[in-house]
């Protein structure tokens, strides 16, 4: 039987790669990578579809139309003969790039009859956005190695459409507070517009050369964005305070106070939104961004916290306040709502209108959740590119209507990650609802870092990414926004995740067995390929099992409160504070936080109790440990065989580190639910066998992560970049390189004090607020 000729081969016939001249620069991306696979050259001019086939001679066109970011799926047309001849024409034209790598990646091993009479392509989300994109703009910007140019091609090659561009370009914003103040690494994140670009009200305010430099940040990654072909936008906390000279010069201009009080020790306001003057300063800031970056798409904007509020909203940490330019005295609840409410909608047409002069199609994105005593005014007042982003539309605030799959009683840490498995049929409803008003819903979709086990990246679990992405697509589901972006290439070189992503787009009706095959034989070839998927199918099954401890400690508290760095002993204060001082410098509390000394507190807030971590020991150890062992065994067990078969930074050594650093990781969870049943159970226990009880589960929690802490020593050795972690120096927000020397030094502690009485000062706040820095 004669061999059919591949697209692989036919591709080979190319000889010339035909741009036009004035398209777009993801055609000139695109073009090289076609050039670079085939061996053949750019040639610059033929930018439209020829008459007459050329042998060896391929064009990248852009289809007519499709102007609207909202015009339709991303599309392409493939042709291609045998001898070398066609076309691929995309629309829009920036889902070009996207699309031949696909070509290259996964069509090479197609047959030539698939694509000689031509063949359409779609993607499966017509919106793909990375949001708070961890390693671009957030606290992973100071991450060691990054390479942005990489990174974001990776976005690019799984078809992502938008990405946020503004970022830092310092390790840390400018504000400043108080000595043992935690405010200011609030602001390290998300920043606002006016770290970018000032206006006529507020020129000199903050030093140009540090706004230069900024945008300078912000520039580049938009030119990333556009060489790769995505929409950039900007993700900001806003209405963000500013400093209290402002108000020096205008104090009439004073609007709400949005700071913590338990976590600031001064107050922080922003502008007043309700005075026109204020509102111009916004529509400038906003068209000099335009004028430096014209193709920005969107700005997308989160509230009322990290130092930004809406004036004389409920969710403001003070209560409602704001400027006199609101509400009378002695307004009624719902009144209030709604001028605040209307408040929000207006600054979100101000902004909209402003960049609508140099973009038609520009979009402002909101979250609803801190909306929550003005949810309805928002909601129906939400049309025409003004959006929302959430994981749920069904809830109004904070409270998701969704439960985990595993364990039905538990709803926390689920809407929008990989552990919600439904999807409410109100959601559809309620998306509907926007889209016939020239709005959109912006579904979460949470598989990267920072969003579940931060600090760690590249942590497997494909089928439980697929299973969100397919429920998403099943239910209708056309824009998504991506929690926390993905892992760099250098860092994660088997991002079976975001693998997932990316085929998935391309073919939502994949079949995840086949193509998880397919990855694994590419990745550890035939004889460890097997090994490689029974790894990651017990690694999900314990993931799949995991109950959250607690919510913060599952994601970015994790590191913020030090879990990895502080001693686990029946009664911290018994540690000198001298001795503490090397991770206490470094947390996220002030020093009257009650988190400094109980794991189940922060500020006012009840982490967790008792009854609740009882139940997660229970599943941990009922449910975790056993799959997870399983896959490591699995791994560890082909390490030489895989060391000798595909040499040095192989796909089992890599998996074998990353697994290993999630057991890790749930062990540190596991060990903080049982200090809080071993600690705080100790202080509420009214008998003697009570309190014996409590002292065995600390003494046995104690000797695990002892033993824990040196299998992570172990890994810190390791060549495999299995977390994320900074070379600029620790942070509040990122451990740095000294990890292991940290690591250390809580081994001793823990080992010094493991014989402590349990016990937690229950007036520690109001005692360690009147003691003297």
């Amino acid at each position: 039987m004669p061999h059919d000729m591949t697209i692989a081969e036919a591709l080979s016939q190319v000889k010339s790669i035909c741009v036009d001249g004035v398209a777009p620069k993801v055609f000139h991306t695109a073009a090289r990578e076609l050039a670079q696979a085939c061996g053949g050259a750019v040639e610059v001019g033929g930018g439209s579809q020829p008459l007459q086939p050329e042998p060896g001679v391929f064009h990248l066109l852009a289809s007519p139309g499709a102007v609207s970011d909202d015009a339709g799926l991303n599309r392409a047309f493939i042709r291609l003969r045998r001898d070398g001849a066609g076309f691929l024409e995309a629309s829009p034209a920036r889902s070009l790039f996207p699309f031949v790598t696909h070509l290259l990646r996964d069509l090479a091993d197609d047959p030539i009859t698939s694509v000689e009479e031509g063949r359409v392509f779609e993607t499966a989300f017509r919106w793909l956005r990375s949001t708070y994109d961890y390693f671009l703009n957030q606290e992973g910007r100071i991450q060691r190695g990054l390479n942005r140019e990489t990174y974001v091609r990776r976005l690019a090659e799984s078809a992502f459409t938008h990405l946020e561009v503004n970022g830092l370009a310092f390790p840390s914003a400018l504000e400043s507070g108080p000595p043992g103040e935690a405010y200011p690494m609030f602001y390290g994140y998300c920043p606002a517009l006016d770290q970018f670009v000032s206006s006529e009200l507020n020129r000199g305010l903050y030093p140009d050369d540090y706004l230069s430099a900024n945008l300078e940040y912000l520039k580049r990654n938009a030119e990333l964005a556009r060489e790769y072909g995505m929409v950039p936008g900007l993700l900001c906390f806003e209405p963000r305070s500013v400093p209290e000279e402002f108000f020096q010069r205008y104090p009439m201009l004073r609007g709400a106070r949005v700071d913590h009080p338990f976590r600031s020790f001064k107050p922080r306001y922003n502008m007043t939104i309700a005075h026109p003057l204020v509102r111009e300063h916004y529509a400038e800031m906003v068209r000099r961004l335009m004028k430096e970056v014209p193709e920005l798409g969107f700005l997308s904007i989160w509230t009322n916290d990290s130092g930004a509020g809406f004036e004389h909203t409920q969710s403001l940490y003070v209560g409602r306040n704001g400027g006199a330019y609101l509400i009378r005295e002695w307004k009624d609840e719902s009144a209030i709502a709604q001028a605040a409410g209307d408040n929000a909608l207006r600054f979100f047409e101000v902004l909209r209108n402003a960049a609508r002069e140099t973009n038609p199609d520009f979009r402002v994105v909101t979250r609803l959740e801190s909306f929550y005593g003005e949810h309805d005014v928002i909601w129906n007042g939400l049309g025409d590119g003004l959006e929302v982003e959430t994981a749920s539309l069904v809830a109004k605030g904070w409270e998701m209507p969704y439960a985990h799959a595993r364990y039905p009683d538990s709803k926390s840490f689920v809407a929008g990650s990989i552990h919600q498995q439904s999807f409410a049929p109100d959601e559809r409803r309620l998306a509907t609802e926007l889209e016939e008003r020239s709005s959109r819903a912006h579904f979460y979709m949470a598989a990267g870092p920072n969003s579940l086990f931060a600090p760690l990246i590249g942590v497997p679990y494909p089928s439980l990414t697929f299973q969100r992405l397919k429920l998403l697509h099943e239910s209708g589901v056309t824009h998504v926004a991506h929690l926390n972006g993905t892992g760099p290439p250098e860092l994660v070189p088997f991002n079976v995740n975001h693998e997932i992503f990316r085929q998935f787009q391309f073919d939502p009706r994949m079949d995840l067995s086949t193509t998880l095959e397919k990855l694994a034989r590419r990745w550890a070839g035939e004889g460890l390929d097997n090994i490689l998927l029974r790894a990651w199918g017990l690694a999900e099954e314990a993931i799949e099992a995991f109950p959250h401890v607690s919510p913060l400690y599952s994601t970015f508290g994790s590191v913020w409160y030090r879990l990895w760095a502080r001693p686990l002993v029946p009664n911290i204060e018994a540690i000198p504070a001298a001795e503490r001082a090397y991770y206490q410098n470094f947390m996220c509390t002030t020093p009257h936080n009650p988190n400094n000394v109980d794991l189940s507190r922060d500020v006012l807030f009840q982490l967790t109790t008792v009854p609740d971590c009882r139940t997660a020991l229970a599943r941990m150890d009922a449910n975790v440990w056993d799959p997870l062992d399983a896959a490591l065994e699995f791994l560890d067990g082909a390490r030489a065989r895989a060391s000798e078969m595909l040499g040095s930074g192989n796909v089992i050594e890599d998996q074998f580190v990353r697994l290993s650093a999630l057991r890790c990781w749930l062990m540190t969870q596991r060990s903080v639910a049982a200090w809080v049943v071993g600690a705080c159970g100790y202080m509420q226990a009214t008998t003697e066998s009570e309190r014996s009880e409590c002292r065995a589960v600390l003494d046995d929690m104690i000797s695990k992560e002892l033993e824990n802490s040196e299998r992570l020593l172990a890994l810190l050795d390791s060549d495999v970049e299995f977390m994320a972690t900074t070379d600029l120096g620790e942070s509040a927000l990122m451990y740095g390189r000294n990890l292991k020397e940290m690591v250390e030094k809580r081994m001793g502690l823990m080992s010094a004090h493991r014989g402590n009485e349990p016990y937690i000062d229950p007036e520690y706040i109001e005692r360690s607020a009147g003691q003297a820095e």
